[in-house]
């Protein structure tokens, strides 16, 4: 078991690097025709699947003293069955890379990846003459193509993976491919990153609202640098918030990542921030209700509801239905770990609902093995007046391996028994 007991905490700590553009690298290195060196990338569990899945289609991968080495070129359909473990970016992504193959491909995965939706992808691949199977739209899923591009629709409320999915296998195809959206594009900026890094590796891409163009020159093999990842600063961001004084080191506040919304959360929220130079630093201080759309930053909802537990007056967030298919069902896995700490929340269809209280109780959070639920426990006891215990099962390795090590750096008490 671990036991957060909150604290005060103060100091800088360099937030990991992001686990969204680190899977990104990592797929289109691999379908350049050459060598790339991806510096500065997140090791984690997901991204780990990400490497074993391209070192399958036949890319070299090697992890050198701070990055890792690169090469594609004469790729194949994998030998066997590839098991995602926990990672559905690499289950929704490589999908539509095994799409190019002609042999069929299985991909599966850990528990809760076989509860994670792939319908609205694998119905959208069939018209460009890829068939298709998978249980009642869940993993795991069996992949023949090839797929020669063209017209595509694809359903944009569930996942923006499903698009990014498309879009990252579409320059590997026989002919251009127009990805039309049909709804509003849940999760937008994830989008956004898809495009930036396509264009660096090379490859003809347009957007615009509804619609994305893609042709079919293939990539170039680029080196790259992965930027540090907002979603994992928010945790340290917002203990700050609440317990002290936290700087975050090493942000790129020109890059397209969505999450950097957190530092403008904080501040409507009435924390105090302050930038200069990639650093982002927030001090504790009375913190005032709001009501925020989570829709373009779902990975942002568990930290900010734990942000507004203890804000005076009654917030609400919005917008994002898509949290239902993540690594657990994030609304109501937010919300009962929200209440198991004594805070006064309520799901609902797309957020939840807060009323601030001055301070929290602590308690035993179940957290479904979700390391975003985990994380955000963890930074809540910070405003409980008992301690915050829950099973030590490591699902912070997911994306943020030195979690417990910084916080623990930055004065929070933790405890392993």
């Amino acid at each position: 078991m671990l036991e957060f007991g909150g604290g005060c905490v103060e100091g800088e700590v360099s937030p990991p690097p992001s686990k969204s553009h680190t899977h990104r690298a990592f797929f289109m290195a691999a379908l350049a025709n050459g060598q790339s060196t991806i510096s500065d990338p997140l090791l984690s569990d997901d991204t780990r699947a990400t490497l074993r899945a391209v070192r399958s289609i036949g890319a070299f991968a090697e992890v050198v003293p701070g990055g890792v080495k690169v090469r594609g070129g004469d790729l194949h359909a994998p030998a066997g069955t590839i098991d995602v473990a926990n990672s559905g970016t690499t289950m929704r992504i490589f999908s539509g890379i095994a799409s190019i193959f002609d042999s069929p491909v299985m991909i599966t995965g850990d528990e809760s990846i076989r509860k994670r939706p792939m319908g609205p992808l694998l119905d959208a691949l069939g018209p460009l003459g890829v068939s298709c199977t998978s249980n009642k739209g869940l993993p795991p899923v069996t992949i023949k193509g090839p797929n020669r591009g063209g017209n595509v629709k694809i359903e944009g409320n569930i996942s923006s993976q499903f698009v990014s999915s498309l879009m990252i296998a579409s320059p590997m195809l026989e002919k251009g491919t127009e990805i039309e959206i049909r709804n509003e594009l849940v999760s937008a900026p994830y989008v956004m990153i898809t495009e930036s890094m396509m264009r660096h590796f090379g490859a003809e891409v347009a957007v615009s609202k509804s619609s994305i163009h893609i042709g079919a020159g293939g990539y170039r093999p680029e080196d790259y640098k992965v930027p540090a990842d907002f979603s994992s600063a928010a945790f340290p961001l917002v203990a700050g918030a609440l317990g002290g004084k936290v700087t975050a080191s090493g942000l790129d506040m020109g890059d397209p990542q969505g999450d950097k919304r957190i530092i403008d959360i904080l501040r409507e929220a009435g924390a105090e921030v302050s930038s200069v130079n990639g650093s982002v630093t927030v001090g504790r201080s009375r913190l005032e209700a709001v009501d925020i759309d989570m829709g373009p930053t779902p990975d942002l909802f568990p930290v900010v509801a734990v942000l507004l537990s203890t804000a005076k007056g009654t917030s609400r967030l919005y917008g994002a239905p898509q949290l239902r298919f993540k690594e657990s069902d994030r609304i109501v896995s937010t919300v009962k770990m929200l209440m198991s700490l004594g805070a006064d929340a309520e799901e609902t269809d797309d957020g939840c609902i807060i009323r601030g209280k001055e301070a929290l109780e602590g308690g035993t959070v179940d957290h479904l093995d979700d390391h975003r639920i985990m994380m955000s426990a963890a930074v809540a006891s910070l405003v409980c007046k008992g301690p915050v215990r829950m099973a030590d099962t490591g699902c912070e390795a997911v994306s943020y391996p030195e979690f417990i090590g910084q916080m623990k750096n930055l004065g929070m008490r933790i405890a392993k028994y």
